[in-house]
């Protein structure tokens, strides 16, 4: 019962080079598709990164600032990503509460709403004293 694992046991493992590459980025498009079909607040965030990229690409502020303001909108899709990971995998061991169901669940939101949190302390930083400028 203790015996070591190695790589060789994993039958998903066996891809490699371009065949590797090719089959993460399907995955990937998978994963990007069931969140937006299924994750009603991934579709909300992707609206914010749709609605708000023009703003700060026509902002009057250097690359690095404009690249600041998407990037943290980018980091809200990656952290519901992972939320949106955590939760099926509870879901898929059972549906029934419990309550460490319910914590590793709740620390996914937590994580959400603090990126959410740096996002828009991010847009608050580089925003507001455009606005004080006017």
């Amino acid at each position: 019962m203790n015996s070591k694992y190695h790589i060789n046991q994993n039958p998903h493992k066996g891809n490699k080079g371009f065949t590797r590459a090719w089959h993460a980025a399907k995955n990937s498009w998978c994963g990007l598709v069931y969140a937006f079909v299924e994750e009603s607040a991934f579709r909300q965030e992707l609206t914010l990164l749709i609605l708000l990229t023009p703003v700060a690409l026509f902002l009057p502020i250097d690359y690095l600032e404009k690249s600041l303001l998407i990037s943290s909108l980018v980091m809200v899709l990656v952290v519901e990503l992972l939320n949106s990971s955590v939760e099926a995998a509870i879901d898929r061991i059972s549906f029934e509460h419990h309550d460490l169901s319910k914590r590793a669940k709740d620390f996914g939101s937590a994580a959400v709403m603090l990126a959410l949190v740096i996002a828009v302390l991010i847009w608050s930083a580089i925003c507001i004293p455009i606005v004080l400028k006017m």
